[in-house]
């Protein structure tokens, strides 16, 4: 494999190029329909707008945010909160005494002050952070993998455009070969070439006009999804700058199965993302095994009559006679050690998170083999598809050879006894023409499976999709 070390930490393909395949008698590149209104792009330009406009990716970036945030909150946790306000308190009528007697009393007081409040789980405070990092960590793979599945979509999106715009391409050639057909049929003599010969060709010209409205409509209807993707405006007709016929070459044909698996268990972020998750989950099974030796830790200002206030300005009297005024602090710090449910909650809790790593590693099993089996079947796409892209080039070759023979050796005769009949009979140049749209067909969906091969060949091994940004263009 050709790789390049890329900023010291991404493998980056030092082979990507665009290269056109074996020399092929393509049609000329099909202009869009008059009034289509056709938006120019470029395969790396439309790599470029996945990063910028992708609603996917942005998702992600947030989910992201969201997971430090809650790093940030989980760090706090050993912070109280503080309280800044007034407590004014007022009583009228019957009371009782620390001792038990009643009597009637009236009296009021003030308090201006502040105080600290916080109740903190030892234990959260301690493997909260410690699990949120870890998740962070997950969010931060979980963005990469949004970011190389819809550089994925683009990728594939951008390639069924160029598909549909070489069969385009491919199916107006075929129509204008049909079409000579038609004039050339009609010129020969009756005896030559009877009317139902003239009504088969012109059924093929109909045929193949049905092909050229079909392929703008596989045109129109791929390039709406690219502009979804990349969230150009709705109705664009996006016309790629490059040749449908050319090939992109990401990753060579030919390298072995086991080299590419073992690429893409190591550098693939959803693995990555996994490994975290199961690390959250380990360091949350700890913390509920841990829990009943770590307190709650509880810190009340009770300075004011409801707690919430340690201290500050202070006065009191009796009925609304609120006078002298002092400084006044009580604060009330308590360490709790709790048994939650005589213990079973506490081994309950524990099962639970056992339970909770348990599924981590067995998700995180499940996804080594699903990347595995999508090296494989990509490698296996991107081999097979470059095999048939080179019979496809030369079935195009040969289809474009024999359709040319037909067309211009329907006016030739031979004698075959005392008749003149056509070297080439019309029937036979129907038949060319319409194995030439079926190879030039055959032709662009291999191209386009090549691409999209080597694009899913791509990603299946983990490489980042920024890198693919970068690409210089067709040359």
């Amino acid at each position: 494999m050709c790789w390049v070390a890329a900023a010291g930490l991404l493998a980056v393909p030092a082979c990507a190029s665009f290269r056109p395949p074996d020399t092929v008698s393509a049609p000329p590149t099909a202009a869009p329909e008059a009034g289509a209104g056709a938006l120019p792009i470029t395969l790396p330009a439309a790599l470029a707008l996945t990063g910028a406009n992708a609603l996917d990716i942005q998702i992600a970036d947030e989910r992201t945010r969201a997971a430090a945030a809650r790093l940030d909150r989980a760090n706090a946790l050993w912070l109280p909160n503080v309280n800044v306000g007034v407590d004014y308190f007022r009583h009228d009528g019957q009371i009782q005494d620390i001792v038990g007697t009643v009597f009637t009393t009236s009296r009021s007081s003030l308090l201006l002050g502040v105080g600290p409040q916080a109740v903190v789980s030892t234990a959260d405070a301690v493997f909260g952070p410690l699990a949120a990092r870890q998740l962070v960590r997950a969010a931060e793979a979980d963005a990469r993998a949004a970011r190389n599945d819809t550089t994925l979509a683009v990728a594939v999106a951008y390639f069924n455009v160029q598909q549909a715009r070489g069969e385009v391409a491919g199916a107006a050639d075929a129509l204008r070969r049909a079409e000579d057909l038609v004039a050339r049929t009609e010129k020969l003599a009756p005896d030559l070439a009877p009317d139902l010969e003239v009504n088969r060709a012109r059924a093929e010209a109909a045929h193949r006009r049905q092909a050229v409205e079909a392929a703008y409509e596989r045109w129109q209807l791929s390039s709406s999804e690219l502009t979804r993707l990349l969230r150009l405006r709705p109705g664009t007709l996006v016309e790629p700058a490059e040749e449908p016929s050319l090939t992109v070459a990401l990753v060579e044909p030919g390298q072995p199965v086991e080299e590419l698996i073992a690429v893409g268990l190591t550098h693939r972020p959803e693995l990555a993302a996994y490994q975290a998750v199961v690390q959250a989950a380990l360091t949350r099974a700890r913390q509920e095994g841990k829990r009943p030796l770590y307190p709650t830790v509880a810190v009340r200002g009770v300075g004011s009559n409801t707690p919430g206030l340690a201290g500050g300005y202070f006065g009191g009297g009796i009925n609304d006679d609120v006078q002298d005024f002092g400084p006044r602090f009580s604060v009330d710090i308590q360490a709790v050690w709790e048994l939650q449910g005589l213990g079973f909650g506490n081994r309950a809790a524990t099962r639970e998170r056992a339970a909770d790593s348990r599924r981590a590693v067995l998700e995180l099993l499940r996804t080594q083999d699903a990347v595995a089996a999508e090296v494989t079947q990509a490698h296996a796409q991107l081999e097979r598809s470059a095999r048939r892209l080179a019979a496809a080039g030369d079935g195009v070759r040969n289809a474009v050879a024999t359709a040319e023979k037909n067309l211009q050796g329907l006016g030739q005769t031979r004698r075959a006894g005392e008749q003149l009949v056509l070297v080439f009979r019309p029937q036979e140049a129907v038949a060319a023409v319409a194995a030439l749209d079926q190879a030039y067909r055959d032709f662009y969906q291999a191209v386009g499976d090549h691409n999209r091969a080597q694009f899913r060949l791509y990603r299946a091994l983990g490489h980042p999709a920024e890198a693919l940004a970068a690409l210089a263009g067709p040359r």
